[in-house]
């Protein structure tokens, strides 16, 4: 059985950070109470304007993690692949990278690749960043079609947009989303993927997906924890959602 493996999105300590000009709070010095607390992996997603993690932050997650790091947590940057965040991976080599659709202008990710139009576009893309030993990943949708186009394009990974199913648990319908995720990770496991999944996931709602959702080898969560940490501290929020994991893994239903 899969132990499904939790990756900390620092874009809102950044953006707290970010509104002034006195360095604080520290985005290396939050990942490092999430790695000491249990984090398996750190995640950022760049955007052009800089609004929330820089490319300093970027570098500087890296060498956190190539350090004191080293051979205990993995890096994940996620993004649009523009020339400029090509650039970016090419010069950091994270352990992952998450090719992600979205606009300049978008406050946050809200959808997946479309297929099949997107393939042709990936392919290279993928190729080239796994040739330089990076894993990737694709963000989809809950489709399994889209997991099936995923995998023709060579990436190792999806990851789940799981927004839509956040959605649902606001209007009482978790289980026909679970029942469309469920069929998309099977899908993409079926064709040799490794599955992620993350967007809008919480406290309440983490265990339940991953009790219905096979395969799911990483969840990467920002906004919730932070919410959270706001309340408890990172320490204890990273604590509070390695349980739920764990809830969650052992609940799992079967293949």
């Amino acid at each position: 059985m899969i132990r499904t493996a939790l990756s900390i999105n620092l874009n809102k300590i950044a953006l707290l950070r970010n509104q002034r000009d006195v360095g604080y709070p520290s985005v290396i010095a939050f990942a490092r109470i999430a790695i000491d607390a249990g984090a398996a992996g750190i995640t950022v997603h760049p955007r052009p304007d800089e609004r929330h993690i820089r490319t300093s932050d970027v570098t500087d997650i890296a060498a956190l993690i190539r350090g004191e790091y080293a051979g205990k947590v993995e890096f994940n940057i996620e993004g649009n692949p523009t020339e400029d965040f090509l650039v970016l991976v090419r010069d950091v080599l994270p352990d992952q990278v998450t090719l992600v659709p979205d606009d300049p202008g978008q406050s946050t990710s809200d959808h997946g690749w479309p297929f099949p139009q997107s393939a042709g576009l990936l392919a290279p893309i993928v190729s080239e960043l796994h040739q330089q030993g990076m894993r990737v990943a694709l963000f989809i949708d809950d489709e399994p079609e889209a997991a099936r186009a995923a995998a023709r394009t060579g990436a190792q990974r999806v990851e789940l947009y799981t927004g839509p199913y956040h959605q649902a648990c606001e209007r009482g319908q978790a289980k026909t989303s679970l029942a469309r995720f469920a069929a998309t990770a099977k899908a993409a496991r079926k064709a040799g993927m490794g599955v992620n999944a993350g967007h809008d996931l919480n406290l309440d709602n983490l265990a339940d997906f991953l009790a219905a959702v096979p395969h799911v080898e990483e969840v990467s969560i920002g906004h919730g924890i932070t919410a959270d940490a706001l309340e408890m501290g990172m320490q204890a929020a990273v604590a509070a959602y390695l349980h739920q994991i764990e809830i969650g893994n052992g609940r799992k239903a079967g293949p």
